[in-house]
């Protein structure tokens, strides 16, 4: 049993807890007229206004370093056009281009250049690409000279020519004949097709205006020597196509080369692919720089 001082604390207490209830009953119930008066009166538009404010500034953000980078590469895309103006399409280009018996296919924004001609009932079609622009021809000279002097470091002049090691006499002699004037290889790929008969397809590189057969494949059906779909890329895989070029005999390897000489494929072609990729790649580089610079400034 309390006692009456326990309870006059004790009152205090339940009357606050019980107005406290009621209130909290009263705000409930407050709360449901304004939740339902509020779904009524309800508009969107400043909600809206709100989100399109807070996404044009998420929009218009940019980091510390884009300015420096979009200054970069404007002072890139002035470099490259002024290049651009100081060298001008060699000739060996526009002559190629005017008297040569191929029609160029050149889509902007693509590494392939297609080059199609008719010859007879031939259809021939020449691929080429700027990705070969970075080849490098002699790494593998390299590394073949550094495993030679590694399995043989008494005779030095043993293997590829380029490794060879010369003495200060010779070095100052080659040196005042001044450095060769040699292009980068580049691959260079040739389907013949006759209708109903099949298709050849040779692999070349071009350099130094000259045509270097590597391979040359027959394929009964010339889809196979196309191979734009997955399931003619896997079906060829299995296919006897011939052997390596270098284990014909030598006069069937000088007779293929003339075959492909007559159709076009010669010196004049072995200078033109260098030369265009160079130029193509000039101007591929100079659009990547472009779409960058758009991209970063948006």
């Amino acid at each position: 049993m309390l006692s009456i001082r326990s309870f006059s604390r004790a009152a205090p207490r339940t009357v606050s807890r019980l107005a406290n209830s009621s209130i909290k009953r009263q705000a409930s119930a407050k709360s449901s007229l304004l939740q339902q008066s509020t779904a009524l009166s309800w508009k969107p538009t400043r909600t809206s206004q709100f989100a399109a404010s807070f996404s044009s500034a998420a929009r218009r953000y940019k980091a510390a370093g884009d300015e420096e980078l979009i200054a970069k590469i404007e002072s890139e895309i002035q470099l490259e056009n002024e290049m651009k103006e100081a060298d001008p399409m060699p000739a060996s280009i526009t002559e190629y281009l005017e008297n040569g018996p191929f029609k160029i296919e050149d889509v902007p924004g693509q590494e392939d250049v297609v080059l199609t001609r008719k010859f007879g009932n031939e259809d021939i079609r020449i691929t080429f690409s700027i990705a070969d622009l970075n080849m490098d021809p002699e790494n593998d000279y390299e590394d073949r000279g550094l495993a030679d002097e590694d399995m043989d470091s008494d005779n030095i002049n043993q293997g590829n020519p380029k490794s060879f090691k010369q003495a200060p006499e010779d070095s100052l002699e080659d040196s005042e004949e001044g450095p060769e004037d040699t292009s980068f290889p580049a691959r260079v790929n040739v389907i013949i097709e006759k209708p109903g008969n099949g298709a050849l397809a040779i692999e070349t590189v071009a350099q130094d205006g000259m045509i270097v057969i590597d391979n040359v494949y027959y394929y009964k059906d010339a889809a196979h020597a196309h191979a734009k779909s997955v399931e003619k890329a896997h079906e060829r895989q299995d296919l006897y196509v011939g052997p390596p070029f270098g284990n014909l005999d030598e006069d069937l390897q000088v007779l293929l080369e003339k075959y492909l000489d007559e159709r076009g494929i010669n010196t004049a072609l072995a200078i033109f692919v260098p030369d265009y990729i160079d130029m193509k790649e000039q101007k591929e580089y100079l659009r990547w720089l472009e779409n960058v610079k758009g991209f970063v400034a948006a």
